[in-house]
């Protein structure tokens, strides 16, 4: 599967964005879906994740409640809705495709930068 993810960019602290990752190919909805990212001179770390059906739904400590992953198997996209937006959200984001399990992702896209300003 191939994952292009999209919509990031600048916004200042307190504000949103919404993110999007779509997917190729037919079997869209057998994959667990993940967002993750990277900031400068640090880790990748795990964002969300969301199972096959969308019936559970997994946060890093440091979005939730901010933070809500969905997806659309009808358009083979998962989101990330980012709300109320801090500086340290700051990163590249990923998001990563898994056929097993939601701890180990087989394929992965591009990045989208996103800016949170203070």
């Amino acid at each position: 599967v191939q994952l292009q993810a999209s919509g990031g960019g600048l916004v200042q602290a307190g504000g949103s964005l919404r993110l999007s990752c779509a997917a190729s190919g037919r079997t869209f909805s057998s994959y667990a879906m993940g967002w993750f990212r990277q900031a400068p001179g640090k880790e990748r770390e795990f964002v969300a994740a969301i199972s096959w059906s969308g019936g559970s739904t997994y946060y890093a400590d440091s979005v939730k409640g901010r933070f809500t992953i969905s997806r659309d198997n009808a358009k083979n996209t998962v989101y990330l809705q980012m709300n109320s937006l801090k500086p340290e959200d700051t990163a590249v984001y990923y998001c990563a495709a898994a056929t097993e399990s939601i701890y180990e992702y087989d394929y992965w896209g591009q990045g989208t930068q996103v800016t949170v300003s203070s």
